[in-house]
């Protein structure tokens, strides 16, 4: 991997460890990852081979999320928290379509997404594209940082995108707390997307991919449907409220013959009033 170790010289890429942007880049059969990740990745998908259609479903999701907001509630600035690794559509492509004066701000924590930033902010001359590498854990290092706060203007509504992140935080209440802390300080009409995940719908593989992502080193928490739906206490749900990633306005993007037990991500969008 002679490219992501020069784009990663002088960064500490960790790779001794999977981690959650690296085994998600593998499985939807991506370059940027080490052999912790495809580890992580192959043992998992041997518990539940529907690994793969579930991540693509979350995905088509979030582009779903992007065009809805873009194009049907009116938002022209986003912030994008738990990026993961550049992979095309990205959010700021798809936005950018609707309308080229969008703005995006990304935020990771993966040495290696930051590495690849500055393939993040190709966007269009007329819009802004920025990066920010922080931990979502301390949302003031997000909301604090110069990028944010050039980019976005707060006296306009924000699409705030926290799309499979959470079930990187263990506690229930330090991750309500982290996504609270974020939208208080969001205008009144902005919008929070979110894809959670759960494994109500195929318990049993899956607390065999969560043993093994601890096994590496990393968290994975499942959470059930009313501690997903607090997430959104106070905010307008819209339709067809909190559901499984693939049955939130499907369009034809999402993977084709895919069972419920096959996506273990429920995901929604509000707007703050």
């Amino acid at each position: 991997m002679a490219r992501d170790e020069e784009e990663g010289r002088g960064v500490d890429l960790q790779t001794d460890r999977a981690h959650g942007a690296r085994i998600y880049d593998y499985i939807l059969g991506g370059k940027d990852n080490f052999a912790a990740d495809r580890e992580a990745g192959e043992n998992s998908l041997k518990m539940w081979p529907a690994l793969k259609p579930h991540m693509h479903a979350n995905r088509a999701f979030m582009h779903r999320v992007g065009r809805y907001l873009a194009a049907e509630a009116g938002i022209r600035q986003f912030l994008d928290i738990g990026t993961g690794l550049p992979t095309r559509p990205n959010l700021h492509e798809i936005v950018q379509s609707v309308d080229p004066t969008a703005k995006v701000v990304y935020t990771d924590n993966d040495p290696l997404v930051l590495a690849h930033a500055r393939a993040l902010m190709l966007g269009t001359t007329q819009g802004s594209t920025a990066y920010i590498d922080a931990d979502m854990r301390n949302p003031q290092t997000i909301t604090s940082a110069p990028e944010f706060i050039e980019t976005l203007d707060l006296t306009k509504p924000v699409g705030l995108l926290l799309i499979a992140i959470v079930h990187f935080i263990e506690d229930d209440d330090e991750a309500l707390k982290v996504v609270r802390q974020v939208l208080d300080v969001l205008p009144s009409g902005s919008y929070l997307a979110m894809s959670i995940a759960t494994d109500e719908f195929d318990p049993i593989p899956l607390a065999k991919v969560q043993q093994e992502y601890n096994r590496l080193g990393e968290t994975l928490i499942f959470r059930k449907r009313p501690t997903a739906l607090s997430f959104f206490d106070g905010l307008e749900l819209v339709e067809p409220g909190l559901v499984q990633v693939h049955k939130w306005r499907p369009d034809g993007s999402e993977p084709a013959d895919v069972s419920d037990k096959d996506i273990a991500m429920y995901g929604a969008v509000a707007r703050k009033p």
